[in-house]
């Protein structure tokens, strides 16, 4: 018999690490970031998951950078397992994921009496964290915390279980056996609301754009193409948000806000992530169907486009702001494809100034934010604190010219076909320039949003004159 069975408050807890007492599955995540470090790796996962599952999570955390210190630990259980830790309890981090990254999280919280991982020759899950533990320490001679289907036979050669944010096996054992529960963090409509970024939905309204300024808004065979377009955009913009919120949880698990989001706080699951994503590129491009072919090749353009800037181009000094300003730019152009309306070359060139100059506002205000020393770059961007003036004198410049390219615009022949009166449309021109660098003083005095589209489509100010910009429009067009 095993004589620590006769006390059990001398039994040591042996703890699992993935979904238990961090919310977050450390292969899923190191496998983002090594594609994130060069895509090309995707050719190599299959290689090594033909050597086995261990031998593909050593490769990977051979490759990959780790901070035990960002990660989403379930505080509940972390004061639990600090609690029993000061009662003299032996506390054991038992997990399949990879030795470095154990070891990382053991030297972090300190807690732990010894870890065992799985090595480049053994996985380190089920029944062979059963047997391990067992061999250890005895059929029944531990209490074993977990979450999942896997740990279903480390439970049953346990003295008791612990049971973390169950799946819906782990749920079912919990519920038969009575043993010790703490819940997850259950998602919320807000959640999904936030997974989706349904507020940056606003920007594909400028789909409808050119149907607006061509004066077609209100032909049903202008308005469908453009509904449609417009669902695809935000189909495809909230997969790949999803998509570029995997890939970026280390830096946003240190950002102040970002660090809520539902996937760096572990409260939605990579592959939930993923299979919505997925969902969401089907719908796109279910919708490209019944749209004209040259929409889809927009709509390819746009994904391929927003993919390259998560994975590299955001970390590229100026090409950033520039795609970013395409990224807008392609909307319009999507919407006038949709549509079958002609492409105007002044709306182009507008919209190319227009938002490089909004661009340039979010890295005005994220080098101001950063607490990084002169010549450092801030996380995850080509720029660096001393670049603040150069960035704010460029944006201003950005404003100047959009509003240069309006004024030239309205003096054209080609207004003339859309308005009976184009001198009514003049005030457009001090209306962009009041929206704009009202948003870059803003910026200067510390007060601005960290993404002035969404400033602009909730701030009343901004409001007050685009509806005025409307209404001179339409006064333009009937007077």
């Amino acid at each position: 018999m095993n004589v620590r069975v006769q006390n059990s408050k001398d039994l040591p807890l042996a703890v699992d690490l993935d979904g238990t007492l961090i919310s977050a599955d450390l292969l899923w995540e190191s496998i983002f970031q090594l594609l994130k470090k060069n895509p090309l790796f995707l050719f190599m996962l299959p290689v090594w998951l033909m050597a086995g599952k261990a031998h593909l999570k050593a490769e990977i955390a051979s490759r990959v950078d780790f901070d035990a210190s960002i990660l989403p630990y379930r505080q509940e259980f972390l004061d639990f397992l600090h609690a029993e830790k000061a009662t003299g309890r032996e506390i054991v981090l038992v997990t399949a994921a990879a030795e470095p990254f154990a070891s990382a999280v053991a030297a972090h919280l300190g807690i732990f009496t010894t870890f065992h991982a799985s090595s480049r020759d053994t996985n380190l899950a089920a029944h062979r964290k059963a047997a391990l533990l067992v061999e250890h320490f005895g059929e029944g001679g531990f209490d074993y915390a977990g979450n999942d289907r896997a740990d279903i036979p480390v439970f049953k050669v346990a003295r008791a279980a612990v049971v973390v944010a169950p799946d819906r096996t782990a749920h079912r054992y919990q519920q038969t056996s009575g043993a010790r529960r703490f819940e997850r963090t259950k998602p919320s409509w807000k959640t999904y609301v936030k997974m989706l970024r349904v507020h940056q939905w606003l920007k594909n309204l400028l789909v409808f754009a050119p149907a607006i300024l061509a004066h077609q808004i209100t032909n049903p065979e202008v308005l469908l193409p453009s509904l449609g377009a417009f669902v695809a955009f935000c189909a495809a913009a909230s997969a790949i948000y999803i998509i570029n919120d995997i890939l970026d949880l280390p830096l946003d698990r240190q950002h102040a806000t970002k660090r809520n989001r539902p996937f760096a706080n572990g409260t939605l699951s990579i592959p939930f992530g993923l299979s919505v994503s997925a969902g969401l590129i089907a719908v796109a491009v279910v919708v490209c169907v019944f749209l004209p072919p040259v929409f889809a090749l927009v709509i390819g353009l746009y994904v391929v486009s927003t993919t390259a800037y998560s994975l590299a181009v955001k970390r590229m000094l100026l090409i950033d702001v520039l795609c970013l300003a395409g990224l807008y730019t392609l909307r319009i152009i999507g919407g006038k494809t949709a549509a079958d309306l002609p492409l105007s070359f002044w709306l182009i060139a507008f919209s190319m100034f227009f938002f490089l100059s909004l661009a340039l506002v979010k890295r005005y205000v994220e080098l101001q934010t950063s607490k990084v020393s002169e010549r450092d770059r801030i996380a995850g961007r080509g720029y660096r604190p001393e670049d603040m003036a150069i960035v704010g004198q460029a944006g201003i410049a950005s404003a100047f010219t959009a509003t240069l390219v309006l004024s030239l615009y309205i003096q054209s022949q080609e207004i003339i076909g859309y308005y009976s009166s184009p001198w009514l449309i003049w005030p457009l021109v001090p209306i962009v320039l009041y929206i704009v660098i009202r948003i870059w003083i803003l910026a200067y005095r510390r007060e601005m949003h960290d993404d002035p589209v969404v400033f602009i489509a909730t701030d009343w100010r901004s409001q007050i004159f685009v509806a005025l910009g409307a209404l001179l429009m339409i006064a333009g067009n009937f007077i």
